[in-house]
């Protein structure tokens, strides 16, 4: 049986990207939509928001990894092949949880940008404390940006009690090494859940100017090479 994934498109007729959202944890699309509109119309986008197979009003027992990495490919092919969305308009952006299907997706196609907000290096890694993988760790985003070409920003509340800034940080420092890092956005005093109030209105200044520069900035080799030899 096939599973059935809601989901949203806020178009609008002036929008040169469009954000491909994942959500976190503690959300499902009924709780975020009406802020999306707002989001639209500042960062003036168009944005596709999906859910996880077993989250909100979605089919199937439960989220777990492959799940969800196979519920963002099925957003994108739906947002590149049904809505004809090219994929140097599409800018991905998890947060918290949702970094994770971000990442998944950017390094196995290609993507105009990817934006990450409150990242983790990995599950166990949060749990655990610790610095390095352990077998079967889900969701590591450390791992999968070593096959990530696009550019990437991520912003991160310095007191973050779920997802310690540290691996927002890590994450930043792997970028760079790779020559995908745009810059990173430190929100002082901001926790997990708060981000967004606490950085006020610079939050979205900060995606506007993200987006800005992928307009601006030409496609490098990389990027269309993994876009030429993209299987999905």
């Amino acid at each position: 049986m096939d599973e059935v994934i809601p989901a949203f498109f806020i178009q609008r007729d002036d929008a040169h990207f469009t954000l491909l959202f994942s959500h976190g944890n503690a959300e499902d699309l009924g709780l975020i939509i009406r802020n999306f509109w707002e989001v639209s119309h500042v960062l003036q986008v168009n944005i596709f928001a999906y859910e996880y197979t077993g989250y909100g009003m979605s089919s199937g027992s439960g989220p777990q990894e492959t799940s969800v990495n196979s519920d963002i490919e099925c957003a994108f092919k739906y947002l590149r092949d049904v809505l004809q969305v090219k994929w140097e308009q599409i800018v991905l952006y998890g947060r918290s949880i949702g970094t994770g299907p971000s990442c998944h997706l950017a390094a196995r196609t290609a993507v105009r940008g990817l934006v990450l907000q409150s990242p983790m290096l990995s599950i166990y890694r949060i749990v655990f404390h610790l610095r390095f993988s352990l077998p079967g760790d889900p969701f590591q985003n450390i791992r999968k940006v070593r096959s990530v070409c696009t550019q990437v920003f991520i912003v991160h509340g310095t007191r973050d009690e779920i997802v310690p800034c540290w691996h927002g940080q890590a994450l930043y420092e792997a970028c760079e090494k790779r020559g995908i890092a745009y810059g990173a956005h430190w929100v002082e005093g901001a926790d997990h859940n708060n981000l967004e109030i606490q950085a006020g209105e610079t939050f979205y200044e900060h995606i506007g100017k993200f987006l800005e520069h992928l307009r601006a900035t030409p496609i490098s080799a990389s990027l269309q090479l993994q876009a030429d030899t993209s299987t999905l």
